[in-house]
């Protein structure tokens, strides 16, 4: 039987576009995010009987932005439901990445810099809204967790209210492998430039939502971006809405103004989700210590992350380093954790390994009171003390 070239053609057309996006998705995320090779450390029996006694909770993980099911264990990226389980962790902040500069570094990106997230929501079939709204990308990803949870109930519950997180702890007495997920923004470009869009990220789950990324915004000035300007007045109406709603302020990636413009104007305490300490780290992620004081002393949380430009050395036993600086600046009830994980980060550990920051917790001197506290009952105090009734 006759077949014309046009049809074969397309036929092989069809078989390399399909094969295209049902491999470039995971082929792009493990160029993006990589585990250092590694031997595992000796881990003592007194780290190991402490670290199955914690409760832990991470403020900050990109894992929503790839194409993988969470629900499944994987050997690429860095957080999936099951190595979160092996890993101890009970609380999981996901957060949402909507936009992100090519060209992306720590001192200077330009706003109207081409956009690498539409890059990835093209390859990765997003929904057409989300081509050209930041609003909807955002949407996107707190649906994925939604279907996530709803496929997988028995070992993840949502959490965004005191209430389904009392009741989360209290189910994890006699189902310790449960893990909570809450939703947070990486950046309030989510709100495409209209305040209404906090209600409507409220309304799909979002708790937390910080207000810049790598780029300067409607909101005010990035860290990382060109103008080293403080809030806005649209910025200060934004975290007064948010306030308002008891969404959790985060200031990572802000400018070092826009950090002083919300302290003065806050009414809640804040939250660093993933940040270093530039007394330990002279990098240009990480804001001055004396801002950190002020945070903690505000009432806040600094939550610090495993990757080179937040702590310089990537070891678990620089993490913990970190970690101690971190307490002796600020105060143990002031530390969290805040990985980054999957965030185009290099690590040295993922969050199956946790124990290994235990470990080294312990062997930088730190109490097992002060580890309960910075591995994750901060967060869970502060979750409870600052999350909607």
């Amino acid at each position: 039987m006759f077949v014309s070239k046009k049809v074969i053609f397309f036929s092989l057309l069809t078989i390399l576009a399909i094969t295209f996006f049902n491999v470039a998705p995971g082929y792009l995320e493990q160029q993006f995010n990589r585990i250092k090779p590694h031997e595992k450390s000796d881990i003592s029996e007194q780290a190991s009987a402490l670290h199955q006694s914690l409760f832990i909770g991470d403020w900050h993980s990109d894992s929503l932005m790839w194409d993988r099911d969470l629900n499944a264990l994987s050997d690429f990226g860095h957080v999936d439901v099951p190595r979160l389980q092996l890993g101890n962790v009970a609380l999981q902040m996901f957060t949402t990445v909507t936009k992100s500069p090519s060209g992306l570094n720590y001192e200077r990106n330009e706003t109207q810099a081409s956009d690498n997230i539409t890059k990835i929501a093209l390859v990765q079939l997003w929904p057409m809204a989300t081509w050209s709204s930041l609003t909807q990308r955002a949407i996107h990803q707190a649906d994925k967790l939604h279907e996530f949870i709803a496929e997988n109930p028995t070992n993840m519950h949502f959490i965004d209210s005191k209430t389904s997180l009392q009741k989360f702890i209290d189910a994890r007495i006699s189902q310790p492998s449960l893990v909570g997920a809450l939703l947070g923004t990486e950046g309030s470009h989510a709100l495409d430039g209209e305040l209404s869009n906090i209600q409507n990220l409220y309304a799909h789950g979002f708790r937390m939502m910080s207000l810049q990324h790598f780029f300067d915004n409607k909101l005010g000035g990035s860290l990382h971006g060109t103008s080293g300007a403080g809030l806005t007045e649209f910025g200060r109406e934004a975290v007064q809405a948010m306030q308002a709603l008891d969404i959790i302020v985060d200031i990572s990636h802000s400018s070092e103004q826009v950090v002083r413009d919300v302290l003065a104007l806050s009414t809640k305490p804040l939250v660093i989700s993933h940040t270093g300490l530039y007394g330990h780290c002279q990098s240009p992620r990480n804001i001055s210590d004396e801002l950190m004081q002020q945070v903690a002393k505000a009432g806040g949380l600094i939550a610090l992350g495993y990757w080179d430009g937040a702590v310089c050395d990537i070891s678990p036993a620089n993490v913990a380093a970190a970690i101690k600086y971190g307490v002796e600046l600020v105060g143990a009830p002031h530390i969290a954790l805040g990985s980054d994980f999957d965030g185009a980060t290099e690590v040295a550990f993922d969050t199956s390994e946790l124990v290994e920051l235990t470990q080294k917790l312990l062997d930088v001197g730190l109490s097992e009171s002060d580890v309960r506290l910075v591995m994750g009952e901060n967060m869970q105090r502060f979750l409870l003390e600052n999350l909607p009734d």
